[in-house]
């Protein structure tokens, strides 16, 4: 059976990043440094080319998308948008730890517990899971051996940890910003991941 290679690219840093906020939803753009970063990584490493190229639309992934691959027509995957925090946007866990509703969330074992004016770990989970399958076979039935990726750590994550190898959690499949993984695909009915590998390590 065919495999077909789909490309998935953490975007580069934001202010968010550098100061460890949750940023999901508030639609930031690159810092100084994640561009700079950026452009440096690209001078020493080859980004793999697709056949079709996509970003979730926010200003983080298109920036992202047009400093790696410039000139390049994308489209836009909502489904693949980073978590919804909701109230807890563009705060750390220094300025929630005291928060009821924080507290609640974070130590939320089933996913159920909606951030305030966000979504839930299991919709979130849901939501990537869908769009995952979705796009997947829809590049399949295209035969397209190459598809490229700019999205966000918790979508990379996620997935990986859902169709992949769930012994390591979400956070710890997230690649940092700039990097990616090699995601090799099969499969019409069932999707199956049947191979990961670092695009590269910086």
């Amino acid at each position: 059976m065919k495999s077909y290679n789909l490309y998935f690219i953490r975007h580069g840093k934001t202010k968010a990043n550098e100061l460890s906020k949750y940023c999901g939803s508030t639609d930031i753009s690159l810092s100084k440094i994640g561009i700079k970063e950026l452009e440096a990584f690209k001078e020493v490493n080859n980004y793999p080319e697709g056949e079709i190229y996509f970003t979730t639309g926010m200003n983080r992934t298109n920036e992202t998308m047009k400093i790696i691959y410039p000139n390049i027509q994308y489209e836009v995957i909502d489904g693949f948008k980073e978590y919804n925090f909701g109230i807890f946007e563009m705060k750390s866990y220094e300025e929630l730890k005291f928060n009821k509703s924080y507290l609640s969330w974070i130590n939320d074992e089933m996913g159920e517990v909606v951030c305030p004016n966000g979504e839930s770990k299991k919709d979130y989970r849901k939501r990537i899971q869908e769009t995952f399958i979705n796009i997947t076979k829809d590049i399949i039935a295209k035969n397209i051996s190459n598809a490229v990726f700019i999205c966000h750590g918790g979508t990379i994550g996620t997935i990986l940890e859902l169709f992949y190898d769930n012994s390591k959690n979400f956070y710890q499949w997230q690649p940092r910003c700039g990097e990616g993984y090699k995601i090799v695909v099969t499969g019409k009915e069932k999707i199956e991941i049947i191979d990961v590998e670092r695009i590269f390590e910086v």
